[in-house]
């Protein structure tokens, strides 16, 4: 069985086995870890292949002639599927320690569900098509509502329906009629360098084609699509990790850079993305202002991924090759940073059971490791060194600049200043004011040690990506040189 296979084989029994051992909780997550750990190698096996101008290939069956659902392995893929599975270990463990610290209901089920995601988060990485892409896109979601639904509350419930409704609706009002119709003029749905649609298409065809993918891909949240974002906040963390950085907003920026590199390619698109640049800049900066007067912590931290997802969008729609490469940096860059802040407003939750920024007085001197992670992060999402944001950012700016596209780079220095507006003074709070007087009263540390061992290891890799970008580098260029 080839690695290909096994990528999606290992996540499927791993989630049978964590279901059958549902009665033996030390088992079941013993099977969970050793499931993701077993994943990242397979996934790491495809990297020097990859890397060499391989492209492995598997088809599972033929729909239509012509139409299959179908897999290969190209760099954009291959980096995201690093992401998933290596950040799948490092959840692992902090969702042992959140779920245990909390107390939580229904683990068995939040653990079959989270082996489920990550397949169909790989199946949407290594898509060789639109009609796979469409198929486990649609799965993904599925898959993940019982988890944004985990609580079980009115209030989970209200969130997950909202969550639902924006994501199924966009893809099937939007995405669908745009995979028909790029079956209709192309005669193929297949990704392919430098784009599939037929030379001399009407621009304004080409406009609204590109629209119906924007907005029917509702999980980059590009407005006004984005709101079943902050409503799954009523998720556990460990979940809110799984949206924000290992697969689902993932998938979403993964699947508009694709469509525009592999599907439409630069020079179709030429002249035809401003009105994008615009929606993307306005998401950027809207989302930033929402974030910087929301007092909620998880809040502040939805709606600032709103804000770091059009970045993505952002970059790849100024068509540039440096762009090209920091909209790629950013799916990982953002990947780190977003997982680290949310590791850490869940030990937050866990040790001390604050949830608003204004009662985070003092609690840097309680949670050092926490806070400091959280530092970490905070300076990657607002893209200053030694972060790994930076470089993505730096990319971003870089392409902007060789394109002329003076309000993308306007929006970027903007929203970063805003950036640091909302992030900074949490840091400050937390190390320089003094602990509020319940803060005294009722004293905590630090959460469970696995939830301490993920934040750390994450804004770990925050700076390592930063000094050692090699591989995501050597992906990102590969992208806009095949």
């Amino acid at each position: 069985m080839t690695a290909l296979q096994l990528a999606f084989v290992i996540p499927l029994l791993g989630a049978v086995g964590i279901a059958l051992a549902g009665k033996w909780p030390n088992l079941r997550e013993s099977i969970t870890l050793a499931t993701a750990v077993l994943l990242f190698g397979t996934v790491l096996q495809l990297l020097d292949p990859v890397l060499a101008g391989a492209r492995p290939e598997l088809v599972l069956f033929e729909t239509l002639p012509g139409l299959s659902i179908a897999f290969k392995v190209e760099p954009l893929g291959m980096l995201f599927g690093l992401i998933a599975s290596g950040l799948w270990i490092v959840n692992s463990v902090y969702s042992i320690g959140y779920m245990r610290g909390n107390q939580e209901q229904n683990q068995t089920r939040f653990y079959v569900c989270f082996a489920l995601s990550l397949a169909s988060a790989l199946a949407i990485a290594f898509a060789a098509n639109l009609l796979t892409l469409f198929l486990f896109y649609e799965v993904l979601t599925l898959m993940t509502y019982p988890l944004v639904t985990h609580a079980g509350t009115d209030k989970a419930r209200a969130g997950g329906r909202t969550y639902l409704i924006i994501l199924m609706g966009t893809s099937i009002l939007f995405l669908l009629p745009a995979v028909i119709y790029v079956w209709h003029v192309a005669g193929t749905t297949d990704f392919t360098a430098g784009g599939i649609l037929p030379a001399g298409m009407d621009s304004g065809a080409v406009s609204v084609l590109l629209a119906l993918f924007m907005f029917g891909i509702g999980k980059a949240a590009l407005m006004p699509f984005h709101r079943w974002l902050p409503a799954a906040m009523v998720a556990p963390t460990p979940v809110s990790a799984l949206l924000h950085a290992v697969a689902v907003v993932k998938a979403g920026v993964f699947s508009v850079v694709k469509v525009i590199v592999y599907v439409f390619g630069l020079d179709t698109l030429a002249g035809a993305t401003d009105w994008l640049v615009a929606i993307a800049g306005f998401t950027i900066v809207a989302a930033s202002i929402v974030a910087l007067h929301a007092d909620n912590l998880k809040r502040r931290l939805a709606y600032s991924t709103v804000s770091q997802l059009s970045y993505v969008i952002l970059a790849a729609a100024i068509l540039a090759p440096l762009s090209i490469v920091g909209a790629a940096l950013h799916i990982a860059a953002h990947a780190l940073g977003k997982i680290t802040l949310f590791f850490a407003a869940g030990s937050i939750y866990t040790a001390a059971h604050k949830t608003e920024v204004s009662q985070l007085d003092g609690i840097g001197r309680r949670m050092p490791w926490t806070m400091a992670a959280f530092g970490i992060g905070a300076l990657s999402m607002i893209g200053l060194p030694p972060a790994a944001g930076f470089i993505s950012k730096w990319y971003l700016v870089s392409g902007a600049m060789s394109q002329g596209a003076w309000l993308a780079l306007f929006v970027v220095l903007l929203s970063t200043l805003l950036n640091a507006a909302y992030f900074l003074p949490i840091v400050y709070r937390a190390f320089f004011r003094p602990l509020s007087a319940e803060a005294v009263a009722h004293p905590h540390g630090e959460a469970p040690l696995p939830i301490v061992l993920a934040l750390s290891f994450t804004a770990f890799g925050t700076l390592a990506l930063f000094f050692f970008p090699d591989v995501p580098l050597a992906l990102a260029q590969q992208l806009v040189k095949s």
